[in-house]
């Protein structure tokens, strides 16, 4: 069991506090002084065009990538210094596909449960709620290759709850999905924060995604140009939505030009 300093109790870490985080391959600049922070318990919204840094920021995070500019903590958990400690209280779900198309969906799950150390009785019975949090008890014998996109989605979902953290991070999760999917895979994630307390990150480029309650952060470009709920950064970006705001902060049309609600 882990000790707990009385300053923690009284004043918990955040979830994720990303401080001054830079990236670069080669010559070129990926992330310019990154800085923000999940309040624990809250469904954050890294929003930001394709090539803005999202993926870079997520590999960083994960420990993919090593950090040499700036800091990345989980839960007051140095990603650098103390990656064990801090991995155990992440999930992710990337957004290239990474279940192994030949086995069945049970054997994807319960091989990813030993790689935590999870026993098999433990396993089974992690597998099987899991499954049916995420509406999959059915498929549980099948081959991967024969799931829908986004039943595959749901599958990574499961996957990346196992070792039940407290942090969970999708990288562009509904990428290629048909609406209806993206809708209930969104409402998987959501679920998770309303009844369980997970603290999410979840990064997109499609501004329906975002909810009015929502964290946004928004990256453009490498940098961080807009970071609070959504009605202090439309209220910043002087717009009247955060179609408009986004639109504005991404460069995309001017915010007096921008008259419609979706990009």
């Amino acid at each position: 069991m882990q000790h707990v300093t009385e300053r923690e109790r009284m004043c918990p870490p955040a979830a994720l506090d990303v401080s001054g985080v830079s990236h670069s391959y080669g010559q070129k600049q990926a992330l310019t002084e990154v800085s923000f922070s999940i309040t624990p318990g809250l469904f954050t919204v890294l929003l930001g065009l394709n090539g803005a840094g999202k993926t870079t920021l997520f590999s960083l995070i994960s420990h993919l990538y090593n950090t040499r500019h700036g800091s990345i903590r989980i839960f007051g958990h140095d990603i650098s210094r103390r990656s064990g400690e801090a991995l155990r209280r992440l999930g992710i779900v990337f957004q290239a596909r990474t279940l192994d198309l030949d086995l069945s969906v049970y054997q994807n799950l319960s091989y990813h449960a030993s790689l935590h150390g999870i026993g098999r009785r433990a396993a089974r019975v992690r597998i099987a709620n899991l499954l049916a949090q995420v509406d999959m008890t059915n498929r549980l014998n099948d081959k991967a290759r024969s799931l829908s996109g986004g039943q595959m989605r749901r599958i990574e979902i499961a996957r990346a709850l196992l070792h039940r953290p407290p942090l969970l991070l999708l990288d562009e999760a509904t990428v290629g999905l048909d609406i209806q999917s993206r809708a209930e895979i969104l409402a998987i994630i959501r679920g998770l924060v309303a009844t369980d307390g997970t603290s999410v990150l979840w990064a997109t480029h499609l501004i329906d995604e975002v909810e009015d309650e929502d964290q946004v952060v928004v990256l453009d470009r490498g940098k961080v140009v807009a970071n609070g709920r959504v009605d202090d950064v439309v209220r910043s970006a002087g717009a009247i939505s955060i179609h408009q705001a986004f639109a504005a902060l991404a460069g995309l049309v001017p915010v007096q030009a921008d008259k419609g609600s979706a990009i």
